[in-house]
């Protein structure tokens, strides 16, 4: 069985938007107040673009990317 996850999320795209967010401080910041939203990841994203221009990581990665696993992001936050 080969593992498919990449570094325990459920792919790169899922695992750049969770370092993004939690090692730049000032982003893990804004992280931590979307903390018990219903949507927090997508409650998150909207404020990035709207507040900052944020559409995506430093490495290119669309907030918006269909390969996302939102419910991971969202548990992520809310245990931060």
């Amino acid at each position: 069985m080969t593992d498919t996850t990449h570094l325990g999320w459920k792919n790169f795209a899922t695992w750049n938007v969770a370092l993004w967010l939690f090692n730049e401080y000032p982003l893990y910041c804004v992280t931590k107040g979307h903390k018990g939203y219903a949507t927090p990841y997508l409650s998150l994203r909207e404020a990035l673009k709207q507040t900052f221009g944020y559409i995506q990581t430093t490495d290119g990665i669309s907030l918006w990317s269909s390969e996302l696993d939102i419910k991971a992001l969202d548990e992520a936050i809310n245990e931060s």
